[in-house]
């Protein structure tokens, strides 16, 4: 049998009007990934009875385990239990196992049941209660009799993976056994181009069995490295290092790491203090850093320098500056940078000022306008950038452009 025999169905309403992504099927792949295992398919279907039977009558013809989520609530949208139950050719009856998991999840909390919570026992005669240590909702497991094997879940993200590992995994590991995890590396990569970066890439000296895939978390481009086998730690740290002999200038993260959490850890060792100012970033560099641990080992203060005033208030920025070359220019942002370093006296000041969109910006300086300006004891440093994109990814260029400014200046610090 092989490992990747298994799909996954999601059903609601709200995925295919684009109200909330899908976000279950990517967990249930992640952690199949991890054990060696991937989905061959994946459906999502609305709330409808009919729907939900023509997927699972097609995936049932297809796979051997399918795993369903959502639908299993006791309101009267909820309707994947009734589906499951025709789809099989069974009754739906109160299952007495899981009307006692529902009942014994309301007296542990000393909470109300509802008369509609009963609904959540109705299940497919031949059903196999699942117990749902978060939620209210059992989820249940079927056999079709061509050997396809069912597990229903609730679509509530935390109890559907809570119930995947403890309830269906180890199924998957007990029909599928010896299948070898596949290991993964995850270089993050800011400042190229995936076809760039692809160009870079040494394929023919790369070790047999390595496979390498691209992703996007915009800005940063993810370079995925994937093993499997005995040697597949070996054949990993071989591909990283030859990889980074070409990408490592670009490398801003690896695996679990953020951007923002190794410039904050950079800074801290170096014993570097920090200010900053942003205008069209509104505060977004600073959430960045301030989300990490630790902070305040080298954050000294921000500020959200949007208007006028408040760079001439808090930064000193001349009005006739202002008035001459405008918030958007070099000027500015050098004279923003400057004051604000002058005024803390941190180590470094940084500012960023610039037209995010999606008005605002004219012929000379379209929307994605943007400077950015070092401060240190030694110089000041102003760069100019024009970003494409929407509002929001012009902002998170910006402000994953400044930690980078921050990275290379303290590495360079931390070198002499």
């Amino acid at each position: 049998m092989p490992p990747y025999d298994i799909a996954i169905l999601t059903t609601g309403d709200e995925l295919l009007s684009g109200e909330i992504s899908d976000s279950n099927t990517r967990a249930v792949a992640g952690i199949l990934s991890a054990h060696g295992y991937r989905l061959r398919c994946s459906l999502s279907v609305p709330d409808q009875e009919k729907e939900i039977v023509a997927a699972l009558e097609y995936l049932i013809g297809h796979v051997q385990f399918i795993i369903i989520t959502g639908g299993l609530g006791s309101t009267g949208d909820d309707r994947t239990a009734r589906a499951a139950a025709r789809a099989l050719g069974q009754p739906l009856v109160v299952n007495d196992e899981a009307l006692e998991m529902i009942r014994r999840w309301f007296a542990r909390r000393n909470f109300q049941m509802e008369p509609n919570n009963e609904r959540q026992a109705l299940l497919p005669q031949l059903a196999q209660p699942l117990q749902n240590p978060l939620g209210t909702a059992p989820g249940f497991r079927l056999q079709h009799k061509g050997g396809c094997e069912l597990f229903f879940l609730p679509g509530v993200p935390a109890e559907m993976q809570a119930m995947f590992r403890t309830s269906v995994l180890p199924v998957l590991q007990q029909k599928m056994p010896n299948v070898s995890p596949q290991q993964q590396r995850t270089l993050k990569l800011f400042g190229l181009s995936e076809p760039k970066i692809d160009r870079m890439i040494p394929y023919q000296q790369l070790p047999a069995g390595i496979d390498v895939a691209f992703a996007l978390d915009y800005p940063l481009v993810l370079l995925k490295l994937k093993a499997a086998g005995n040697d597949a730690e070996y054949c990993l740290d071989q591909a990283e290092a030859l990889l980074l002999e070409k990408l490592g200038d670009y490398l801003i993260a690896r695996d679990g790491e953020t951007p923002e959490g190794n410039v904050g850890k950079l800074l801290s060792n170096a014993g570097l203090t920090l200010s900053l100012a942003e205008s069209c970033t509104g505060g977004l560099l600073t959430t960045m850093l301030t989300s990490q641990p630790g902070a305040s080992a080298f954050l000294e203060r921000a500020g959200i320098t949007y208007a006028d005033s408040a760079k001439k208030d808090w930064l000193h920025v001349p009005a006739l500056l202002l008035q001459q070359h405008g918030a958007v220019s070099e000027n500015c942002a050098r004279a923003m940078a400057s004051g604000l370093r002058q005024n803390t006296g941190t180590d470094l000041s940084l500012a960023i000022t610039g037209i995010a969109g999606p008005d605002g910006g004219t012929e000379e300086k379209p929307v994605g306008t943007v400077y950015i300006s070092l401060a240190s004891a030694s110089s000041v440093h102003v760069k100019k950038y024009t970003f494409s994109g929407d509002r929001n990814q012009i902002q998170r260029m910006s402000a994953t452009m400044a930690l980078e400014w921050l990275r290379r200046f303290t590495l360079q610090q931390m070198e002499k």
